[in-house]
């Protein structure tokens, strides 16, 4: 079965798992997912990411590892919100001058661009637009 947006199924995947306390989450590899999860390891939002193997030989299986905040009754997720912006089916683009701001600056905003995949922040210092991939907060 075929995926039609496979960025939205991973940050879904990320939700829930935060939603649900726990703290690894594993889904289909690919370099679009591969490069997310390096900027949001960077970033600090994730404690870390790694590529396994998956069981079908042959196939890769991206393993992402959640950050939390707190002692276990009290621990909370770092990754508090989520959103996909730019859809299959709605395209959202965005030049360096109108860049968004998440949460005036506490979030980032993950764009698509000539140079590669960046934070918004980078994108604006560069000088570069793209597509808006997705805010995290």
């Amino acid at each position: 079965m075929t995926m039609t947006d496979p960025i939205a199924d991973m940050l879904t995947r990320i939700r829930n798992v935060a939603m649900a306390g726990q703290s690894l989450v594993a889904m289909p590899n690919s370099k679009l997912k591969a490069e997310l999860a390096r900027i949001l390891t960077e970033e600090g939002y994730l404690e870390s990411y790694e590529l396994v193997d998956g069981k079908v030989e042959g196939t890769k299986v991206l393993q992402l590892k959640l950050k939390y905040i707190g002692e276990r009754r009290h621990r909370r997720p770092i990754i508090t919100g989520l959103q996909r912006v730019s859809r299959p089916g709605c395209r959202v683009y965005t030049s360096r001058d109108e860049i968004p701001w998440v949460l005036s600056g506490i979030g980032i905003a993950i764009l698509s661009t000539p140079k590669g995949i960046m934070t918004g922040q980078r994108a604006r210092k560069i000088g570069v637009g793209g597509e808006v991939l997705c805010k995290v907060w």
